[in-house]
């Protein structure tokens, strides 16, 4: 029980019991004295006599730590509403915690510890989440300080006090369970990296910030780019790339959604609210911004006061938002829901600006027919504005010459008052305008949007965004989320004469594949005898049914026939390797160099396609390479639809080789398209001349492992993996990826004349 605080404070007794808990405190340092008695009013009305004299022993230890007055004062403070939280019986372990930091080299990180363990203790207010928090820290400290022997730890955490400095923002986000996954994400991926952990544990760095919305609830912006993507293009006919800012948890008021030359920007998390689902407010948005980017026109801001643009914002929002609901009226119950709809009379004029609450309100009557305002001023251009909208589109000067209109009938004195009342006037669902101004006079912080700025070459404007995929991590058995970034475009084309020449260079060769493929190709009518019905009479059976009908014996009654198609249900993706090594030349004999491995690899695969379309075999061709794991290349040659001609034929002209080979994304995305095909049997054929590896990747078997995960995850779907490898030491790493589906061409030479004969030889 707490102590008696009225009997503590008896004038009588006060000021001696005061001097004895000082006593027994012990500490000399000014800064505490100063607070002491207060610090001591406020634990004696929280805790038991027992608790209080913990209370000064721990602070006393914490005076003796020389770790300066920082500690004692945060502890002497932030401890009764700690313990109000927790409960007295948390300090023992809290002070094992302590200490323990204390005899290592991070006592520094006692202080930041202490600072945030109350913010801490209001998201784990119970014993076994504290006790779990503790934990991972202590944790977290063992496995990230240096030793530069190997036995005793020398250096102190870097990661440690920037955990600390987070862990409030990280719990309001994460679960306790999610936040342990996110440290150890940072350890085990950064664990030789310094620099790379105080990065990802300040929140600093992009995978932290990745990891920690993995973790966090909500609808991600990451899991539903593509979606949203369609939607725009769909819808409103707009490729504007969206573009993500991390939602800052702490900052106050929240960024706003805009859109500039380079893309929308969006949060990249949208909660549930006011009934709404996260994608829905998505949806809302992107149909602002989209209608804003069709009919919103630049006005020059110049000579418009604050008050007179935030009037314009509000009355061209609501412009936009009366022509996308003529388009598509069924958005208005999300309007409606997101919209806030203030209480008239809330905001009192004498004590506040009320500008922003009669905007708002405004703004609600113009989407709302049934609002309920009595306002005469709000009526009566609620009245102006729909007439105005009745003529047509009109545009954003016109609602310009309203705004002003609008203030000038409304304003009042106390609208320059610098308190502003903000209830109720914050709509979620619409950008920041900037797009909306354009100034005579440029200056640092004034940006001309208008002006795009022009693509620099190579660029490819309209693609689509990227494909996120995991990344398999063997050491912690465990995937690392969105890991990779894997960009898709169609390959440059270059002459297609060039694939002619080759196939009539190995025209002996495809002759003799010609005969066996006359043997596997599918008939195109197989003859079903002995039928009741059929299409056709069998008249073999018919003359036999009439001698045994004629000779007194039972006739055969199953004298028709029918037919059916005997195709092969087969669809093939093959995956070429196109990574630097390509350009490596194949040696004829006494060091002369001959073609290279590219030239080679031409060669085969147009041969393999020509074989492949003799056979009727639906199949795809696609070349991937990639530059770090945020730029995995792949590149279509032939897709599924596309017919062998000179269009296919002049993308393999122009094929080139460069960077590297991050085999198990590019595996993962043709599982995206064949795991779409109809068919019995599902073939990837990946042709490569050397190991997976990236530049960006020092462990030389993560990779490894990150295909044959990712040839296990296609074997789940049905896919069948096969890989021609043309690296005379790929015996060593191949079979780990793809167990006994590999074959190794050691004779590169011969490429062209075995890839066919491997595909005919798997699909018989």
């Amino acid at each position: 029980m707490p102590a008696n605080i009225t009997e503590s404070r008896d004038p009588a007794t006060w000021g001696e019991r005061l001097q004895g808990y000082r006593a027994q405190l012990d500490c000399r340092f000014p800064q505490v004295a100063e607070v002491f008695e207060r610090c001591l009013i406020d634990a004696l009305a929280v805790l038991s006599t027992e608790g209080v004299n913990a209370y000064i022993d721990h602070a006393r230890v914490l005076s003796r730590m020389g770790r300066g007055v920082e500690p004692v004062l945060v502890f002497l403070e932030e401890w009764p509403s700690i313990a109000a939280i927790l409960g007295e019986q948390a300090l023992p372990s809290i002070a094992r915690t302590i200490f323990t930091l204390g005899k290592s080299p991070n006592a520094k990180a006692i202080f930041p510890f202490l600072q945030t363990l109350a913010a801490v203790a209001r998201r784990l207010p119970a014993a076994a989440q504290m006790q779990h928090y503790l934990d991972l820290a202590l944790d977290l400290m063992q496995r990230t300080s240096g030793s530069i022997h190997g036995i005793h730890q020398t250096f102190a955490s870097p990661a440690l006090p920037e955990f600390f400095g987070q862990a409030p923002r990280l719990l309001h986000a994460l679960s306790i369970a999610g936040l342990s996954r996110w440290v150890e994400y940072g350890i085990r991926n950064y664990h030789n990296h310094p620099e790379r952990q105080r990065a990802y544990f300040s929140l600093q760095s992009p995978d932290s910030r990745a990891v920690l919305q993995r973790e966090r609830h909500g609808t991600l912006l990451v899991d539903h780019e593509r979606q949203l993507d369609l939607y725009l293009r769909g819808l409103w006919g707009d490729s504007a790339l969206l573009v993500p800012y991390a939602t800052n948890l702490e900052q106050s008021p929240q960024s706003v959604p805009y859109y500039d030359a380079s893309g929308i920007r969006l949060p990249d998390v949208f909660d549930d609210a006011h009934g709404v689902s996260g994608i829905d407010r998505y949806r809302a948005l992107l149909a602002h911004i989209a209608g804003h980017r069709r009919w919103s026109r630049p006005i020059f801001a110049d000579n418009f006061s604050p008050m007179q643009r935030l009037a314009i914002e509000v009355f061209e929002d609501s412009r936009i938002e009366a022509l996308i609901l003529r388009a598509y009226p069924g958005l208005r119950r999300i309007l409606l829901a997101l919209h806030p709809k203030p209480l008239e009379g809330a905001c009192d004029p004498e004590t506040s600006s009320c500008l922003r609450h009669r905007l708002t309100m405004l703004s609600r009557a113009l989407l709302d027919a049934e609002h309920g305002y009595q306002d005469v001023p709000l009526l009566e251009f609620v009245g102006r504005f729909r007439e105005t909208m009745s003529r047509g589109e009109s545009g954003s000067e016109e609602m310009a010459a309203l705004a002003l209109a609008y203030v000038a009938r409304t304003r009042r004195q106390s609208d320059q008052l610098a308190s502003v009342y903000f209830a109720d006037t914050e709509l979620a669902y619409r950008d920041d305008n900037r797009h909306l101004w354009r100034f005579h006079e440029l200056s640092d912080d004034e940006e001309m949007f208008d002006q795009v700025r022009p693509a620099s070459a190579g660029t490819e404007l309209d693609r689509l965004p990227p494909r996120h995929y995991p990344e398999w991590d063997y050491q912690t058995q465990s995937y690392r989320p969105d890991w990779v970034s894997l960009y898709e475009s169609l390959h440059p084309s270059g002459d297609a004469g060039h694939i002619d020449r080759l196939l009539e260079k190995h025209a002996p060769l495809a002759r003799r594949l010609k005969r066996l493929l006359d043997l596997l190709r599918p008939q195109e009518r197989t003859r079903i005898r002995y039928q009741e019905d059929g299409s056709e009479l069998d008249l073999d059976i018919a003359i036999r049914s009439l001698i045994d009908f004629k000779s007194g014996a039972n006739p055969e009654p199953r004298i028709n026939m029918s037919h059916r198609t005997n195709g092969r249900n087969l669809a093939v993706l093959l995956l070429l390797d196109l990574s630097k090594s390509l350009a490596e030349r194949v040696e004829v004999g006494n060091g002369v160099p001959g073609q290279s491995i590219l030239e080679l690899s031409q060669e085969a695969v147009s041969l393999l396609a020509w074989s492949i379309e003799q056979l009727g075999d639906p199949f795809a061709i696609a070349g991937f390479h990639s530059d770090t794991r945020h730029d995995v290349r792949y590149l279509h040659l032939k897709g599924y639809s596309e017919s062998w001609g000179d269009l296919v034929k002049a993308r393999l002209a122009a094929m080139q080789a460069g960077y590297s080979t991050r085999m198990g994304a590019a595996m993962r995305h043709a599982a995206h398209y064949l795991a779409a095909r109809k068919a019995e049997k599902k073939l990837l054929l990946v042709l490569t001349d050397g190991q997976p590896a990236d530049v960006d990747v020092p462990d030389e078997r993560l990779l490894i492992e990150d295909a044959r995960q990712a040839v296990g995850e296609l074997d789940q779907k049905g896919i069948f993996t096969y890989c021609i490898s043309l690296d005379r030491k790929a015996d060593v790493y191949v079979g780990d990826i793809f167990g006994r589906r590999y074959a190794v061409i050691d004779n590169v030479e011969r490429l062209p004349e075995r890839l066919p004969e491997l595909f005919l030889a798997l699909t018989r």
